[in-house]
């Protein structure tokens, strides 16, 4: 029987990317010290796109889970919940409610210049970036930073902790001189056809579920649970705390 080509390419791509996920290899990372990156035009016009998550919600939720309210004007189990507690009004209640509340994270398609072949991924940066780039935008010297033929590529300095409980600090400088996105427009052409959509990376939950997630939460050992002030659901929960 004839060997497989195609599995024996698939293969080898995936010996050649470490083993990673088709999935991992979408998300572009910056690694400490400097890189030089181009932020890639998207078909609707608006490559800086806007994400309300909710974090800390143990193991079964890590990376995240996008807020129905925030995000799409449903009902939020966890947005209510947080804001009970918040209510109460005691550290205790405050520090859990602001771990719980919403919060907003950016992602925009990126050229890495030093690993073009790797093609456009996406980058997932936070709002002082977000404000950086708009703020670009917005000036007239600049404009359109993504313009295909005389936007403009950045410095990105991305510096790790110094201490405990310290965050990573990213700079991100605009070259002085505009540039093309390619050198030809066969590859401009590739590069914005493979733009990833970044709406497919991400689950949207229903309230029920998202609201089971708040469960498993809080009773983590599936059994009769209650916690210190007598929470044995979220329903109990938002009672007991609005009572």
């Amino acid at each position: 029987m004839a060997l497989d080509m195609a599995k024996m390419k698939s293969k080898l791509q995936d010996l050649e990317s470490g083993g990673k996920s088709k999935q991992d290899q979408i998300w572009w990372r910056p690694q400490e010290g400097d890189q030089d990156i181009r932020i890639v035009p998207t078909e609707d016009g608006d490559p800086f796109k806007v994400y309300h998550f909710h974090y800390n919600l143990g193991e079964g939720a890590r990376g995240g889970v996008l807020c129905p309210k925030r995000q799409f004007g449903e009902n939020c189990p966890i947005c209510d919940f947080a804001s009970k507690l918040w209510q109460e009004g005691t550290d205790d209640s405050k520090k859990m409610a602001k771990s719980l509340f919403a919060r907003q994270r950016f992602f925009s398609p990126v050229i890495d210049r030093d690993n073009e072949e790797a093609g456009v991924r996406i980058w997932g940066y936070g709002k002082t970036i977000y404000e950086t780039l708009l703020g670009l935008v917005l000036n007239p010297d600049y404009g359109d930073i993504t313009d295909v033929d005389g936007g403009v590529d950045f410095t990105l300095t991305y510096t790790l902790p110094k201490s405990k409980g310290a965050f990573p600090v990213t700079n991100l400088v605009p070259k002085r001189k505009s540039s093309a996105l390619a050198k030809n427009k066969g590859t401009i052409k590739e590069m914005l056809e493979s733009v990833p959509e970044i709406s497919t990376l991400f689950q949207r939950k229903s309230p029920t579920d998202v609201k089971a997630i708040l469960e498993s939460f809080l009773n983590p050992s599936d059994g009769p649970f209650v916690d210190d002030i007598g929470m044995s659901s979220v329903d109990d929960a938002i009672k007991e705390l609005s009572a």
